[in-house]
């Protein structure tokens, strides 16, 4: 099997690295040899922060180069303009459809770019989830990321008891049943 990777991009907070470790856990469930790369930018205060997960059967690097990206899994609009030169000609970007206004564009140094998802469509696959408000639904905006693993989870060859029991193990333990929710509903929408 060659090497499948995946880019998780969002904004400090939003969870990347919580989903780096889910999506790890589930290649290494499935027997894969995995690389995961963090690179945290101002991840304190509301900067990009992007993780590398590579798995296959001998992964040298835990770096995507530009280009390379299988997968683009994006929790926010402008994170996934910003990276989308990662992707593959023919890789996906899974996006939660929501707008987070960076310092420059808060301080009126910047505008937020206006049809970002349209004009990612024209060049890419791309799947929008408005997944802050399927979790608002659940009664938890924290588990949006999860919602987003469901939506992923449709779309790789791994069993959906493996991502149940992966999430179980990965999550904080009294959050195991909403995050449960959570992916059990990307999972439908994906």
């Amino acid at each position: 099997m060659a090497v499948t990777n995946i880019m998780i991009v969002g904004v400090g907070g939003q969870g990347t690295l919580l989903t780096s470790r889910i999506l790890g856990g589930i290649t290494t469930k499935a027997g894969y040899e995995v690389k995961l790369s963090e690179v945290h930018g101002m991840a304190q205060r509301g900067g990009s922060v992007v993780t590398f997960v590579r798995y296959g059967e001998n992964v040298a690097e835990p770096i995507v180069e530009e280009g390379c990206a299988d997968v683009l899994i994006a929790f926010e609009r402008l994170e996934a303009m910003r990276y989308a030169h990662f992707l593959k000609k023919d890789g996906v970007i899974i996006v939660n459809d929501q707008r987070i206004d960076p310092i420059t564009v808060l301080t009126g140094m910047a505008e937020y770019p206006e049809n970002i998802i349209e004009n990612l469509s024209k060049d890419h696959k791309v799947i929008a989830v408005d997944a802050m408000s399927e979790a608002k639904k659940l009664g938890n905006t924290r588990v949006f990321n999860t919602i987003i693993i469901g939506v992923a989870a449709k779309h790789m060859n791994f069993k959906y008891d493996e991502w149940i029991d992966v999430i179980r193990n990965t999550v904080p333990a009294k959050t195991v049943d909403i995050n449960i929710k959570a992916f059990e509903t990307g999972y439908a929408i994906g």
